[in-house]
């Protein structure tokens, strides 16, 4: 593989550890732990992984521990910067325990544990991918392991090869599978243990102690140096109104991080405006209102940031949605035959009146995308819907009204965006190149103590590496019920932006400067060596949280 010259440079690159992982390790147990919500439900579905205890990680006189075991690695669900880190970590810890100690990877995410594709990952294949972005050192991919025949299938190839853990790294999704098939192979007494580590960049896979998921930090530098890029072309242009979506469908994590970094003229936060209980109108009168101030003051140009995810926090949407994939979900094959002319008709006769009649206004191509195009959850695709297309339009219908009232006398051109792949495959900040470091040796640490069930967790990640604290925590802790494809399901609850939270204050504090006046931020490109203030600060959003 051909490598530029930061490849090389960064090939070189020593991740930092937590001081409690450099030697030999011993696990301080906390309290029996519990579910964050329906903890009768969850206790019920994992009677072998529920109530177990915290751990966290210390520093031990004792010897190295020698455990011989082989493991499995599992790249699971949409790309995040620093996941080559994780393995890389994962394969340094295991060989630390014991030389012998093997690691495969299956290729392709969860589909090669059940298909039997696989690679032994070696020290040559590690080092050409340490501190690089991508997944391609296995491949990634969206098979859900959900069934006890693909549990059954992937214990084929564990005992065949002799592996005695699975690591599975991936964002909410993933480790809820990790945690039901770590529920199952103890109920068996398979002798596999199971780990998950936290991965997507959308942000929304954290609690009290997992501070953070990998790749949000370098993710929200990547988009922030682009939007960056944009508010300077507007300051210079002035003539254009970008909008710019950005990844984030489940929350606005990364739209507020973003923010934060860049000072834009407006950021939609989705969780403001369904705790608001604003329609798609009131979000584009706030848009438009904030269009002819600045158009009053000679500014013809500004910059808003929109969560993919918006359309589904807007209530009225959000119930027609929740309405339509309970439909679908039901009655997909009758849905199939009806003819592509009649189903929008179709599903109006069968929604609700209120919902029916939301339905009933969309546009065809937003109202066809609804109805049609699901992923593999039977969920709406959010990402296709083109909601900084759909806003910018309608502000510019408002506009025309005010223009006819008196109220706005300006021009309003526009320019769109999305940022989402971009910042998938990135190469890790320095911050996301420990962190992950950090996650995979910890997960080693976890499989030589036992454990099982258990999601790798570092904390107190505001500190320098050093003084990060190490350890685990029952994914069970994590799990809630919500309904998917029409029924209850165990599942890992999702993190939204918190309105009483600092960094939703903080933004919400300066937001009516940013609207008014042009005080953008250019943050620049991830630095990878330098000073640390420069190359190690993580993201803003969590420095807040954890202040």
């Amino acid at each position: 593989m051909k490598k530029s010259a930061l490849q090389t440079a960064r090939a070189a690159y020593q991740p930092k550890l937590p001081k409690a992982l450099k030697g030999s390790v011993k696990v301080n147990e906390g309290a029996p732990t519990q579910s964050v919500a329906d903890q009768e439900a969850i206790a019920k579905l994992f009677p072998n992984t529920y109530a177990m205890p915290s751990i966290t990680f210390v520093e031990s006189n004792d010897s190295d521990n020698a455990i011989a075991i082989n493991a499995g690695v599992i790249l699971s669900g949409g790309q995040a910067p620093g996941g080559h880190n994780v393995i890389a970590g994962l394969y340094d810890g295991l060989k630390k325990m014991n030389p012998s100690n093997k690691l495969y990877g299956f290729l392709l995410g969860p589909g090669g544990l059940v298909d039997h594709n696989y690679i032994e990952l070696t020290d040559e294949i590690i080092d050409e991918y340490r501190n690089t972005g991508g997944f391609d050192i296995i491949g990634s991919g969206r098979t859900k392991l959900e069934t006890k025949e693909q549990f059954d299938k992937g214990l084929e190839i564990l005992k065949e090869l002799k592996i005695g853990a699975l690591v599975i790294i991936g964002g909410d999704d993933s480790n809820t599978n990790a945690c039901v098939l770590a529920e199952y192979y103890a109920q068996i007494k398979a002798g596999v243990q199971v780990i998950g580590c936290p991965k997507t960049i959308d942000g929304d896979l954290k609690n009290s102690e997992i501070a953070t998921s990998f790749g949000f930090d370098t993710a929200c530098k990547v988009y922030s140096e682009v939007i960056g890029n944009i508010e300077r072309d507007c300051n210079s242009a002035k003539k254009y109104w970008h909008f710019i979506k950005l990844m984030g469908r489940s929350a606005s994590h990364i739209a507020l991080e973003c923010a934060l970094q860049t000072q834009p003229n407006m950021c939609i936060i989705s969780e403001e405006v369904e705790a608001k209980n604003m329609t798609l109108d009131e979000v584009i009168e706030q848009i438009a209102q904030v269009v002819a101030m600045r158009a009053a003051n000679g500014d013809n140009y500004g910059t808003v940031l929109i969560p993919e995810g918006l359309i589904e926090f807007i209530p009225a949407m959000k119930n027609l949605i929740a309405e339509l994939n309970d439909f679908l979900a039901h009655n997909a094959s009758e849905f199939s035959m009806i003819k592509k002319s009649a189903q929008r008709e179709y599903i109006i006769n069968h929604l609700s009146e209120a919902n029916a009649a939301v339905y009933a206004s969309l546009p065809e191509g937003v109202a066809r995308q609804l109805s049609l195009d699901r992923d593999p959850h039977g969920n709406v695709q959010v990402s296709l819907i083109e909601t900084e297309k759909l806003l910018g339009e309608m502000v510019g219908r408002r506009l025309a009204e005010m223009k006819k009232d008196g109220k706005y006398n300006g021009k309003f051109a526009t320019q769109y965006h999305f940022f989402g792949y971009e910042g998938r495959c990135a190469a890790p900040s320095n911050f996301d190149a420990d962190y992950c470091y950090a996650l995979g040796f910890n997960a080693a640490m976890l499989i030589g103590a036992g454990k099982t069930g258990y999601m790798s967790a570092i904390e107190n990640l505001t500190a320098p590496a050093e003084q990060w604290i190490a350890g685990g925590i029952p994914i069970t802790m994590m799990m809630n019920m919500e309904r998917r494809h029409g029924e209850m399901k165990p599942v890992i609850q999702k993190a939204l932006v918190k309105l009483d939270g600092a960094p939703f204050k903080a933004f919400a504090s300066m937001r009516d400067e940013w609207a008014k006046s042009t005080s953008y931020v250019y943050p620049g490109p991830i630095q990878y060596f330098g000073p640390t203030e420069v190359c190690d600060q993580p993201t803003i959003t969590l420095t807040l949280e954890k202040a």
